[in-house]
C-alpha cells in the first residue's frame, strides 16, 4: 500500500503555476466569502461585475426554489437562496468552466467532461432532496468539482496525460489511477482531494468525493449522513455516466444504477428524479455552450428491465477516470464544446474584431485578412466576450462605444482571465484627447486607434502588435519548458519520498510510514470513539534459515511471506515492515475478536508456504500477537506493547499461533493467552 498523498507534492503543482484555479470574479467572490463580516450586498455587487456568472447563480437558485415560489430575478436574491458556501464553490467550478473549456491534452475529452460534471453536479442537487445528504445547492457545487483532478493532470501534463489516456484502451491496461500515479506520482483522486482542500470544502465532502468510486468499500456507519453523502454522489456519478454514454451502453449503465439500493429511494421516484436531472441537464449545457449527446430517457431505460452486466459490449462512459474509458477523440474529427468554429492554420494568428458597426468591420477584416489574419467578428460586447474566451485570438480590435459592454468595460473584464492577459487589445475611438487616451490604457488597452480608419496606419500598428504578440510567445514557450523541468523534478522528488516510506524487498511502507500511519489511525479512533486492533507479526526461526541457508534464501523467504500476507489482507488494514523478519498490521474500524480472525488468516496463508532449496524445503511459519486500543492506554506505544507482548507469548507457546494478552470486553486486565 503507498503512502497517502502529501502537502509537499500538492505544493509542488501548485508553485508550477498551471493548476486549474479561479480567475478574475471567482476569485475575488472566494476571497470576499472567506471574510466573516462580508454582507450579501457585497458579494452581490461583485458577481454582478461578469454577467455570465450573473445568469448562472440566478439559474441555480432557480433549480432550488419550491413551485409555488416567484422565480429568483436577482443576484441579490439567488445569494439568498443558496447561501455563502454554495456560492464560493458554485463560481468558483463556473469559473474553471470559463477557462479550462479546452486544452492541448489530445484524449482528454474536455467537453465531455464538463457535460458529465455539469449531469453530475445536477445529479448531486436532485439526489440530495431525496437522501437528505446534505444541502442541495452544496452538492450541486461538489458534484461539478468532483473530478477536478482529472482536468488538473491534463492542464499540467498534457503531452504525458495523453499518453496515458491512450495506453488505458490498450486491452489488458492497468487502471487509470495506477498507471497516472507511475506517471506522474499522484493519481486524479488524491489531486482533486488536495485541490478541493486547499479552496476550503468542508472535509466532510473531501471524504466523500476521494470515495466516490468505491463506496460499498468504506466502513461508514449504516444511515449515517457520511454514508448517505457518499452514496448520493456515487450515484450521481452513475447517472452523469448515463448521460454522456453512447446509446447502446445506456442500458447496461441504467440498469446498474436501478439495482442500486443503497439510496434508500424507491425505483419509481429514482426514475422521476433521472428524468427531472435529463431536462435540467440539457437546459444547462445550452446555457454553458455544451454539445452534449442526445440526453437518456430514464423511464425507457428503466422499463427495458434488468441487462446482465456482464453481458455484451459495454460502450463508452462518462469520464477519463472512469474504469471503463471512452474511445480517443480522432484528431481530425474533434468534438465541438461551443459554437462551431473553423479551424485555424497552424500560421495564421487569429484577429477578433468587435463593433455594432457592421461597415467598420468590413474595413477592418480587408486589412486584416490582406495581412494574413483569421478574422472572426462579434456585433457586441457581450458576444465579444464569450468569442474572445473560445477563441483565444492573438489580437482584438474593439470599438469604444458597443452596445451591452462598451469597449473598456470589455478590455476590463478580458484582462481579469488568463486568456485575456495575453491577447494584444487595440480600442477604436473617435477622439485622440489625452484623457481619453489615458483611460483607454488604463482600462487596459495596448494601443488606440482614432476613427476613421486608416488603413496603412492600421497594418502597422498591427505589425507593431504582433511583434509584441511574437515576443509573449517566446516567454511563455520559455516558461513552459521551466514548468515541465520543474514538474518532472516534481515526480522524481515524489518517487524519492514514496522510495524513503517503502521497504524495497518486500514492497511493504517501511518503519517510519508504519510508526506515521498508526499514530494517524489512533487519533481517529480517539476522536470518533471508533476500534484500532494491531498486530505483530514475526517469522518463526528466520534467524536460523538465515545462518543455515543464506540471505539470499532468508530474502526470499521475506519476499515470499509479503506475498502470502498481502493476498490474506483485508482492503482496510495496512502492513508494514519494521525490522528484519517482524511486520506490523494495523487494523481500523477492529475491534479484538475481529482482529484475532484476521490474524488466524494471516498465519493460515503464511503455514501453507514452504519454499523450495535445492533438495529440501523451508518450511515458513509465523507468531502473531494482536492488540485493541484500550481507554487506559495512554499512546500508540501501549498499544503495541500490548501487541509485542502478545507475539512473545505466543512464541512461548510453540511458535506458529496467534495469542493476546486482552480479553474482549475488559479494560485492563492481566496477561491471557487467546488463540
Amino acid at each position: 500500500m503507498s503512502p497517502p498523498l502529501d502537502s509537499t507534492r500538492f505544493e509542488q503543482l501548485r508553485a508550477s503555476g498551471d493548476l486549474p484555479s479561479p480567475k478574475g470574479v471567482a476569485l475575488a467572490v472566494i476571497r470576499l466569502t472567506r471574510q466573516q463580516d462580508v454582507t450579501i450586498a457585497e458579494l452581490a455587487r461583485v458577481i454582478s461585475a461578469d454577467p455570465a456568472f450573473v445568469g448562472r447563480v440566478i439559474k441555480a437558485a432557480n433549480g432550488l426554489v419550491a413551485f409555488e415560489r416567484r422565480p429568483v430575478a436577482s443576484v441579490h436574491e439567488a445569494l439568498m437562496v443558496l447561501g455563502l458556501p454554495a456560492v464560493r464553490t458554485m463560481v468558483l467550478g463556473f469559473s474553471l468552466l470559463s477557462h479550462y473549456r479546452r486544452g492541448a491534452c489530445r484524449a482528454f475529452d474536455y467537453n465531455r467532461f464538463w457535460s458529465s460534471s455539469l449531469a453530475s453536479a445536477l445529479a448531486a442537487q436532485v439526489l440530495a432532496e431525496r437522501t437528505r445528504a446534505g444541502a442541495a445547492d452544496e452538492l450541486f457545487a461538489v458534484g461539478l468539482l468532483a473530478h477536478v483532478g482529472e482536468l488538473a493532470l491534463a492542464t499540467l501534463y498534457p503531452a504525458e496525460y495523453d499518453l496515458v489516456l491512450e495506453s488505458t484502451r490498450k486491452p489488458g491496461a492497468a487502471p487509470l489511477l495506477e498507471l497516472e500515479g507511475a506517471q506522474f506520482a499522484i493519481n486524479h483522486c488524491e489531486l482533486t482531494s488536495a485541490m478541493l482542500e486547499d479552496w476550503g470544502l468542508p472535509k466532510v465532502f473531501l471524504d466523500a468525493v476521494a470515495q466516490v468510486d468505491a463506496p460499498a468499500t468504506v466502513p461508514a456507519p449504516e444511515g449515517s449522513r457520511a454514508r448517505r453523502l457518499l452514496h448520493t454522489l456515487a450515484a450521481a456519478s452513475r447517472v452523469a455516466e448515463i448521460c454522456v454514454a453512447e446509446e447502446s451502453a445506456r442500458p447496461r449503465l441504467a440498469a446498474a444504477l436501478f439495482a442500486e439500493s443503497s439510496l434508500g429511494v424507491e425505483r419509481e421516484c429514482l426514475v422521476t428524479d433521472c428524468q427531472r436531472i435529463a431536462g435540467l441537464w440539457v437546459e444547462w449545457c445550452s446555457m454553458l455552450q455544451l454539445d452534449p449527446p442526445a440526453p437518456p430517457n430514464f423511464a425507457n431505460l428503466a422499463e427495458s428491465g434488468p441487462i446482465s452486466i456482464a453481458a455484451g459490449n459495454p460502450g463508452p462512459v462518462a469520464q477519463a477516470g472512469s474504469k471503463e474509458q471512452i474511445p480517443a477523440k480522432q484528431p481530425n474529427h474533434p468534438e465541438p464544446d461551443g459554437p462551431a468554429v473553423e479551424e485555424a492554420p497552424a500560421n495564421s494568428p487569429r484577429a477578433l474584431i468587435v463593433d455594432d458597426e457592421p461597415r467598420t468591420r468590413g474595413s477592418l477584416r480587408a486589412v486584416l485578412e490582406q495581412a494574413h489574419y483569421e478574422v472572426h467578428e462579434a456585433g457586441n460586447g457581450r458576444e465579444g466576450m464569450e468569442r474572445a474566451l473560445e477563441l483565444q485570438p492573438q489580437i482584438m480590435i474593439l470599438d469604444w462605444n458597443m452596445p451591452e459592454l462598451n469597449g473598456p468595460d470589455l478590455v476590463r473584464a478580458l484582462r481579469q482571465t488568463r486568456i485575456g492577459q495575453t491577447i494584444y487589445m487595440i480600442l477604436l475611438t473617435h477622439s485622440d484627447d489625452d484623457e481619453h487616451l489615458v483611460e483607454a490604457f488604463e482600462a487596459g488597452a495596448d494601443d488606440f486607434i482614432a476613427k476613421p480608419l486608416r488603413p496603412r496606419i492600421l497594418a502597422a500598428r498591427l505589425r507593431a502588435g504582433q511583434r509584441v504578440v511574437r515576443l509573449q510567445q517566446e516567454v511563455e514557450r520559455e516558461h513552459e519548458e521551466i514548468r515541465h523541468f520543474a514538474s518532472q523534478l516534481a515526480v522524481t522528488n515524489r518517487r524519492l519520498h514514496e522510495a524513503a516510506l517503502t521497504d524495497a524487498l518486500t514492497g511493504f511502507p517501511n518503519r517510519r510510514y508504519a510508526i506515521d500511519r498508526i499514530q494517524q489511525e489512533w487519533s481517529a479512533a480517539q476522536r470518533w470513539g471508533r476500534p484500532l486492533s494491531c498486530m505483530i507479526i514475526d517469522l518463526d526461526n528466520f534467524k536460523q534459515i538465515n545462518d543455515t541457508r543464506g540471505h539470499d534464501v532468508g530474502d526470499e523467504v521475506l519476499r515470499s511471506a509479503a506475498d502470502a500476507l498481502r493476498s490474506a489482507l483485508r482492503g482496510q488494514d495496512v502492513i508494514c515492515r519494521t525490522g528484519g523478519d517482524e511486520f506490523l498490521a494495523i487494523c481500523p474500524e477492529t475491534d479484538l475478536a475481529r482482529a484475532l480472525v484476521c490474524a488466524e488468516r494471516l498465519r493460515n496463508a503464511l503455514d501453507s508456504l514452504s519454499l523450495q532449496v535445492g533438495d529440501a524445503k523451508v518450511v515458513i511459519s509465523a507468531s502473531i500477537g494482536v492488540a485493541m486500543r484500550e481507554s487506559w492506554m495512554q499512546d500508540v506505544d501501549a498499544l503495541i506493547k500490548q501487541a509485542d507482548l502478545g507475539a512473545y507469548l505466543a512464541k512461548q507457546k510453540g511458535r506458529n499461533c496467534v495469542a493476546t494478552v486482552q480479553k474482549t470486553g475488559d479494560s485492563r486486565n492481566e496477561p491471557v493467552a487467546a488463540e
